[in-house]
């Protein structure tokens, strides 16, 4: 077994590849996003509001990326280096303490 160091060169030189030299039917690696930031593309960020914010935790339970994390005094924030910005947490907050804000 390589070290990870040589595993994230090896996956990152077949992400670089262009599509026709990779073989067929390959499964590179799951969860390959944990190497590269996917939040590059959005256009609106959540911002919470920590006077209405109760703590109920629907915007991390509704989060398709899995970005909203639960902070030490209980509260949630947002990792925006994976963030899409696709306003679910926003909708789903009972209190509206989430906004989308452009960037």
């Amino acid at each position: 077994m390589g070290s990870e160091a040589e595993r994230r060169r090896e996956l990152e030189a077949l992400l670089k590849a262009d599509w026709k030299e990779l073989p067929r039917a390959l499964i590179v690696e799951p969860a390959t996003s944990k190497y590269y930031y996917t939040g590059d593309w959005r256009t609106f960020k959540p911002v919470r509001d920590k006077g209405k914010c109760i703590g109920c935790l629907l915007c991390w339970v509704y989060c398709p990326e899995g970005c909203i994390y639960i902070t030490e005094d209980g509260g949630v924030d947002v990792d925006l280096n994976y963030c899409k910005g696709c306003g679910i947490c926003a909708r789903e907050c009972p209190l509206q303490a989430i906004a989308m804000v452009e960037e």
